[in-house]
């Protein structure tokens, strides 16, 4: 597995005793539903129905890598080819709906990954009840997260998917910081009572979650002196988790808006 290596940051000196005030302040600005229109997320919003909210979240944070506005246009186009609804086109699909939509291709996510993904979700849903039973479940059995995040890959491959498409699906076990996922786990468990993440799924608790680490949070953290370690792995993610954490035990990943928006928007 390959792991990104980054130059040195240049640290910004706030004092430990004031950094989550500062991170606080910065949570509270960008965690508005004025985030929603330019992020990933504004394409489950687009639905009522916890199913089409579930799939389409999850479609696509699969595919939440590379310019943001490709990343939304791209997923707009992938909803379009589900009709809109994308827990019926799963469920009622035939053979030629299901083959014309598995056309869509974004960046190295090809037709044959989109043909295993909708084939993958209806079983899930069919035979599993669900990604809100599976991922809730899991949680319950294995009683954290990173389990959780192993099991549902476990899960997800066992419908017989080439060796390359599995790879569209984070293996903590291998060390990846499983970035889309721990994104899309915070859009579906996190009720901030702000408009933005949906708190669907109600058995796992926000203190369990991960920051989704990125290239973006990565910087940021390591600049103010939350991240020590230079790679972006599983070991990155749960150091500042940990740290997130100390700021607020039963939230920690709320800060991921104040990470993102400073590196995102702020340029920080």
């Amino acid at each position: 597995m390959t792991t990104n290596l980054i130059e040195e940051p240049v640290s910004v000196e706030i004092p430990e005793n004031e950094l989550k005030d500062f991170l606080e302040l910065k949570y509270r600005i960008y965690n508005q539903p004025s985030f929603i229109e330019s992020d990933p997320i504004s394409i489950p919003r687009r639905f009522d129905n916890r199913e089409d909210i579930e799939i389409a979240g999850f479609l696509t944070a699969t595919i939440a890598w590379g310019q943001r506005k490709t990343i939304i246009s791209n997923a707009a186009k992938l909803m379009n080819l589900m009709g809109n609804s994308p827990y019926s086109f799963l469920m009622d699909a035939s053979d030629k709906q299901l083959q014309a939509a598995s056309k869509f291709v974004h960046r190295t996510f090809n037709s044959a990954d989109t043909a295993y993904f909708f084939k993958a979700l209806r079983s899930i849903y069919l035979l599993n009840g669900g990604l809100k039973t599976v991922f809730e479940g899991l949680f319950l059995a294995k009683g954290n997260m990173y389990g959780t995040l192993a099991g549902f890959r476990n899960l997800f491959i066992s419908f017989g998917p080439e060796t390359r498409t599995g790879k569209h699906v984070s293996d903590v076990t291998k060390g990846s910081a499983a970035k889309r996922l721990n994104m899309y786990l915070r859009w579906m468990v996190r009720n901030d009572r702000r408009g933005v993440d949906f708190g669907l799924w109600t058995q796992i608790p926000a203190s369990a979650l991960y920051l989704p680490l990125d290239l973006h949070t990565g910087n940021v953290s390591r600049k103010l002196g939350l991240l020590s370690r230079k790679q972006s792995d599983w070991k990155a993610v749960e150091e500042i988790t940990s740290k997130l954490r100390e700021f607020d035990p039963t939230d920690p990943v709320k800060y991921d808006f104040a990470l993102f928006g400073l590196g995102i928007f702020e340029k920080f």
